[in-house]
């Protein structure tokens, strides 16, 4: 049984998108297959992220009724199954957010993981990522502005009864002016189950248009989301010798 779980943040910026790729390929590494889709219908970023910033069948399609959430799937050469929006705004016509929760019935048993990367805010697009999925993970900065607007993204999801698995912390630098994590998961009421540092691999990963999980294993934020990934799948992290991965150049249709 597939399980599927939104990336929510409330605020913009807090790396959402980056968080739900690299944490599909971090799963994939403990044999668990995922699924990534791109919740954001405004603004999907998770093709452009990945270097498919236009592919023939979208999940705006999709929700159209003009294709099957099949033919919208692709294959990434990190092993992750993408499912990216459309970034053209004449798509966004005639697309219903709340239709989503009855596409990812047709996902079943496609992953063991399917990844929600819902949309900023807590508009119809981010409530719609929330009604189709299981579990939310939080995705916030370690800093006010950001934790207000994860709280309120978690009264949200208390209210649509929904399980919140997590607090993840991104773009932590440890450098004395960051909010304390107790502070954070006292405020949150729910624990932080991974930090991911400020890390440049990652926006050197971002330019090349791949994970940072895939581009750069060893880096402090791959060792991250890998723990993270353990965490969530009830495997303990252990540090291996990363094997050297090809490289591809295109994605390969699903």
């Amino acid at each position: 049984m597939s399980k599927i779980i939104s990336i929510l943040g409330g605020k913009g910026g807090t790396g959402k998108s980056v968080t739900a790729i690299n944490l599909g390929v971090a799963l994939n590494e403990f044999d668990k297959s995922s699924i990534v889709i791109d919740g954001n219908l405004t603004t999907p970023n998770i093709g452009i992220y990945l270097g498919m910033p236009v592919v023939p069948v979208t999940l705006h399609h999709v929700l159209q009724k003009k294709n099957d959430i099949k033919e919208a799937m692709y294959l990434h050469p990190s092993g992750i199954k993408v499912i990216p929006g459309d970034i053209s705004t004449s798509q966004l016509k005639n697309v219903d957010p709340l239709k989503l929760e009855k596409v990812m019935a047709d996902l079943e048993g496609l992953a063991d993981y399917i990844i929600i990367d819902a949309a900023a805010g807590l508009g119809r697009e981010a409530i719609a990522a929330i009604k189709a999925s299981d579990n939310v993970l939080i995705v916030t900065n370690p800093e006010m502005p950001a934790v207000c607007d994860a709280l309120k993204s978690i009264q949200i999801i208390k209210e649509m009864k929904k399980q919140v698995l997590g607090v993840v912390l991104t773009r932590s630098r440890n450098d004395g002016l960051d909010m304390n994590t107790r502070d954070i998961e006292n405020m949150l009421e729910y624990p932080i189950i991974g930090v991911i540092p400020e890390d440049n691999n990652v926006r050197k990963s971002m330019v090349l248009k791949n994970p940072v999980v895939f581009l750069n294993p060893k880096s402090e934020a791959s060792v991250a989301y890998r723990k993270l990934a353990a965490n969530l799948t009830g495997n303990k992290y252990e540090e291996r010798i990363e094997k050297k991965k090809g490289f591809f150049s295109r994605l390969f249709g699903f």
